[in-house]
């Protein structure tokens, strides 16, 4: 039986419908906003995994080429590997519904949404949430929901719920929230240097919508559902518990205010090791147990000290930031480089200034774009003293870049002012808390240093939070270990001006707004110190570009004078590009860019591309090439593919009785322009310029 409901949402039907596709899957839902639909699966496996202290939850967003009317590019004409806005989007979807699992939960899950149409109007990423939510709300998979999602702009001074790509181009705000009917689990996004307050009314905006979404999943989920798979209970180990602590009595507490992480590590890790053999004979096969009572502890500890003792694990207080040192200019050949270092987390970043033809093409279901300015963000195993293989980029190095690519895009200069492809790579090489913010100020250093000519710097921080029933403690400048302990990640990008980006993980129900407005207020007094750091360190953008990086020129050109540049089959265009020795590019609009690290090379081609597309002008004088010879004249080129007509009687100030007898093909001549004919034909003499001499 189909089952289907619907209600409207900023002037379009959202629908929600189960029952008809996909009846296999342990839960499914089509869900369509407009004309963009998406159809989201849940199925998980019939038992448990053994041996893991993990929840093995993945998420798969894929999109359709036939959503969008289109077949794929590339040889095989099918969708292949993720692109970079799938992985993000199931992100978006993982982060807030991974925390919505008992803990005793094993079972394999899976979440798949496949993007079935797009209007290129509505954005599915928003739909897959709500989607995975009523797909494992329908199930039999046990999910604490249900939750939805939800983006937020805001068009001449208005929110709006769900905008179009058309009305968020012209909004100031883009953020995605994710939320149940009492709190927020998940925010992302971007904002042009918007202030505290209209980020808290942005979030409660969203939150009132995102309920009409959530009574909507009621209502079906009132009709149709199935029983909940039993989740087994915690077994009991009451006595392994107290084994583990009698052996370990004070040794935990005494080893968690070690403040240096790499030693207390170790002591913990000696902790481990000594009841691990000293229960092995009585509690065989109980490792992993083990593991997780002393991780519980500590994490208990942990959580008191902050608390009550108001003291956090490297010894510093609630608001205190851990020391930054800042190097610019690192990299000899570098165009712009910058090493950020806070605490034990520690970025260098390099930036890279490139020409037009550097530009990333990028696909998507609404059409296809150009970016001129990308960030790359990568996590070595070695910067957390791990070994692990390398296999490409992660997804979580990919979302990691995205928000730091985010933070910095406000402040980057358009292409008029400054047209460059900007490439900034950043390569952690110490972690212990947020380096994706470490990211963000060592990128704006490395792009003044580059000179690329930004409006200001953007720094960013990241938040904690532990909460225990009315006991509430904010933590500025989190650690990882107080990242993985706590009960929020909340990072927060910005300027002097206001926040650029932002990223918000919520472990526990209840933040009230106050909460997260003493985090934002505790943020931005943290962003305007890590700001008078990043001042001192370099102000303003250096005067000039590396001497290693291209020089750019531009010139304008008429559009029926592209042709003539660019030549048959592009002949032209490529001459110039070898004898000159600079990249050469045209628009349609006629603008041409010539790029080369050596300035003799762009102004020759700047010449030879002058030289194709002058107009002759009548009174001037021209030295030209004879390129065909006729009883009654010679033709004489004059400018590349312009030629006019030397008369016979114009060749001397005598007669001439054989054009050869003064001219061959080849010559070069001076020749004075008379006129230029109706027609276009040009009228030359040699003759005037003699007498005149």
């Amino acid at each position: 039986m189909v089952h289907r409901k619907q209600i409207e949402l900023h002037g379009q039907q959202f629908i929600i419908e189960t029952g008809k596709l996909a009846k296999q899957a342990g839960g499914s839902a089509w869900v369509q906003f407009g004309e963009t639909v998406v159809l989201a699966t849940a199925t998980t496996s019939g038992s448990p995994r053994e041996g893991i202290d993990f929840f093995p939850l993945s998420v798969e967003y894929r999109e359709k080429a036939y959503a969008a009317g289109k077949i794929p590019g590339g040889f095989f004409k099918r969708e292949g590997r993720p692109s970079e806005t799938e992985i993000l989007s199931a992100r978006l979807i993982d982060r807030p519904i991974r925390p919505l699992f008992p803990k005793e939960f094993k079972n394999e899950v899976q979440v798949i949404v496949l993007i079935l149409s797009a209007d290129k109007e509505n954005d599915a990423d928003v739909l897959g949430i709500t989607g995975a939510s009523i797909a494992l709300s329908l199930s039999d998979i046990p999910f604490e929901g249900p939750i939805a999602g939800a983006r937020v702009g805001r068009v001449d001074g208005e929110f709006v719920i769900n905008p179009t790509f058309s009305e968020r181009a012209e909004s100031d705000i883009d953020l995605v929230i994710a939320a149940s009917e009492e709190s927020i689990l998940m925010v992302e996004g971007e904002g042009n240097e918007i202030s505290e307050e209209e980020m808290i009314d942005a979030l409660s905006f969203g939150q009132v919508e995102i309920r009409k979404l959530i009574q909507l999943q009621k209502e079906m989920l009132a009709e149709v559902s199935k029983p909940k798979i039993e989740v087994p209970e915690a077994e009991d180990i009451t006595a392994l518990e107290e084994a583990v602590k009698e052996i370990v009595g004070d040794r935990l507490e005494t080893s968690l205010n070690i403040t240096v992480k790499e030693d207390r590590r170790k002591a913990i890790k000696e902790i481990q090791e000594d009841v691990l053999q000293q229960l092995q004979e009585n509690f065989p096969e109980q490792e992993s147990a083990i593991k997780g009572i002393i991780h519980d502890w500590e994490k208990v500890i942990v959580r008191k000290m902050i608390l009550e003792e108001n003291k956090r694990l490297d010894g510093r207080g609630p608001d205190d930031i851990r020391e930054i040192t800042i190097e610019v200019g690192v990299l000899p050949r570098a165009h712009g480089s910058a090493v950020f270092t806070r605490g034990q987390t520690q970025a260098l970043v390099a930036t890279t200034l490139g020409t037009k033809v550097d530009e990333q093409m990028v696909e998507g279901l609404e059409g296809e774009f150009w970016k001129n300015y990308m960030l790359h963000y990568n996590f070595p195993p070695f910067c957390t003293g791990e070994v692990k293989p390398i296999r490409g980029t992660s997804r979580r190095e990919i979302g990691h870049g995205n928000l730091a690519e985010r933070a910095i895009k406000p402040v980057i200069p358009s292409d008029a002012v400054f047209p460059y492809t900007i490439r900034v790579v950043s390569d952690v090489l110490e972690s212990n808390g947020s380096s994706s913010m470490a990211t963000v100020c060592a990128g704006s250093l490395s792009l003044m240093d580059a000179g690329v000519p930004l409006k200001a710097h953007i720094a960013g921080i990241a938040m904690g939070l532990i909460k225990e029933d009315d006991k509430v403690a904010v933590l500025t400048d989190i650690l990882g270990d107080e990242d993985h302990m706590g009960d929020m990640d909340f990072k927060v990008a910005g300027n002097r001006e206001g926040i650029t980006a932002f990223q918000m993980d919520i472990k526990v129900k209840g933040i009230s707004p106050e909460i997260m407005s003493e985090a934002l207020a505790r943020a931005k007094k943290a962003r305007m110190f890590i700001l008078d750091k990043m001042d001192a360190a370099i102000s303003a953008p250096r005067d000039d570009i590396s001497i290693h990086a291209p020089r750019i020129h531009t010139l304008k050109i008429p559009q029926d004078a592209i042709g003539a540049v660019i030549g048959p089959g592009g002949k032209t265009i490529r001459g110039i590009t070898e004898s000159s020795g600079a990249t050469v590019n045209i628009d349609d609009d006629g603008t041409v860019t010539i790029a080369s690290v050596e300035s003799e090379s762009a102004e020759k081609a700047m010449e030879m591309v002058k030289a194709l597309t002058e107009a002759p002008e009548a009174g001037k004088v021209y030295e030209g090439t004879v390129k065909k010879i006729m009883n009654f004249g010679a033709f004489v080129e004059i400018l590349p593919g312009k030629e006019g007509l030397l008369h016979i009687s114009q060749i001397e100030n005598h007669r001439v009785n054989k054009v050869e007898d003064v001219l061959n093909v080849g010559d070069k001549v001076r020749v004075k322009l008379l006129k230029v004919e109706r027609d276009g034909k040009l009228d030359l003499s040699r003759k005037v310029l003699l007498t005149d001499e």
